[in-house]
C-alpha cells in the first residue's frame, strides 16, 4: 500500500512539473528550472519517468515557437549518461553540450554562451558521473591515440587536485575523487574563460552548479555552487562580450562538498584539432 501511494505521489509530482515545463522559456527562474531537473531525476531513478514532451504535438510546438530550455548541461558523451533521459525531461527542454569527460574547452564555452545568452537558460549544470572513463585514463596516465591526449590533458589538473587532497588515494578511490574535482575544474574553467557566464552568474541572472550522475542508481548527487565562485568572480576581469538575454534572478547555492580545482594548463602530448 505504501509503494503504490508513493507511486501515485510521483506520478502527481511529475505531472505537475510536465506542466511547469511546458510553460517554461527565458527569465524562468533558476530555482524552479533546477527543481525541474531534480523532480525529473528522483522519477527517473525511482522507475516513474513520465517521458514527457516526446510526440508529434511538441515537435509542432517546438518547430513553429522556437526552442525555450529550461537549463543549459555540459554533461559526459558516455552512452550510460543520456542527459534527456536521466532528467525525464524530452523534445526542447534542456540545452545538452555532451564531451567526452564533460571538459569545458572553446567549443563548450561558446555553447554555453548560447544557451545562456541567447536562450536564456538560467541554469548551468556541470555533471559528471560515477566511473568516467576520461577520467580513469587521465587518473592511470593511460596511453591514449590520435587527438585524445588534447583532451586527457584537460582532466589531468583535477587528477593532480585530487592526488594533492588525498595523498593515499589511489585505485578507484582515487578516480572518485578525480571526478568530483573534474566537474570543479569545467565550473572554474566556465568562470575564468568565460566572461558573459561569469556577468551573468555575479548579477545573479544564472545559477551555476554541479552535480554526478550515478550509473548504477541513477541519481544525480548534487554538489551545488563551485565553493570558491565568490573568489573566481571578485579575481576575474569584468565586461567580456555579454549577449541581452531574459532572466530571473537565481540563488546561491551552497556546495555540499568539494575543493577548488587549480586550472593548470597542460600541453597537449598530440596536435590540436586543426
Amino acid at each position: 500500500m505504501k509503494r503504490w501511494c508513493a507511486g501515485i505521489v510521483i506520478l502527481v509530482l511529475g505531472l505537475c512539473s510536465s506542466a511547469l515545463a511546458s510553460s517554461a522559456g527565458p527569465g524562468m527562474a533558476a530555482d524552479d528550472a533546477l527543481k525541474l531537473l531534480k523532480d525529473g531525476n528522483a522519477r527517473y531513478a525511482a522507475g516513474q519517468s513520465t517521458h514527457p514532451h516526446q510526440g508529434a504535438d511538441r515537435r509542432t510546438e517546438t518547430v513553429k515557437g522556437g526552442q525555450h530550455p529550461i537549463a543549459t548541461i555540459i554533461g559526459c558523451s558516455d552512452s550510460r549518461a543520456p542527459l534527456e533521459v536521466i532528467f525525464d525531461q524530452g523534445v526542447g527542454d534542456i540545452f545538452v553540450i555532451r564531451v567526452a569527460g564533460n571538459v569545458a574547452g572553446p567549443d563548450e564555452l561558446a555553447t554555453v554562451e548560447y544557451g545562456v545568452g541567447h536562450l536564456g537558460t538560467s541554469v548551468v549544470l556541470v555533471l559528471g558521473h560515477t566511473a568516467c572513463g576520461a577520467v580513469t585514463a587521465a587518473a592511470q596516465d593511460a596511453k591514449v591515440h590520435g587527438h585524445l591526449p588534447f583532451l586527457i590533458n584537460q582532466i589531468k589538473p583535477a587528477v593532480a587536485k585530487a592526488k594533492a587532497g588525498s595523498p593515499a588515494a589511489s585505485g578507484d578511490d582515487l578516480v572518485s575523487k578525480a571526478i568530483t574535482a573534474n566537474v570543479w575544474l569545467t565550473m572554474e574553467n566556465l568562470l575564468r574563460k568565460s566572461g558573459e557566464l561569469r556577468e551573468f552568474v555575479a548579477q545573479g541572472k544564472v545559477m551555476l552548479v554541479g552535480g554526478i550522475y550515478d550509473l548504477h542508481s541513477g541519481q544525480v548527487a548534487w554538489l551545488g555552487a563551485h565553493p570558491d565562485q565568490g573568489k573566481l568572480l571578485a579575481a576575474a576581469p569584468k565586461g567580456h562580450g555579454m549577449m541581452p538575454a531574459k532572466h530571473a534572478p537565481a540563488k546561491a547555492v551552497a556546495p555540499d562538498h568539494g575543493s577548488m580545482v587549480d586550472p593548470v594548463p597542460a600541453k597537449p602530448a598530440a596536435p590540436a584539432h586543426p
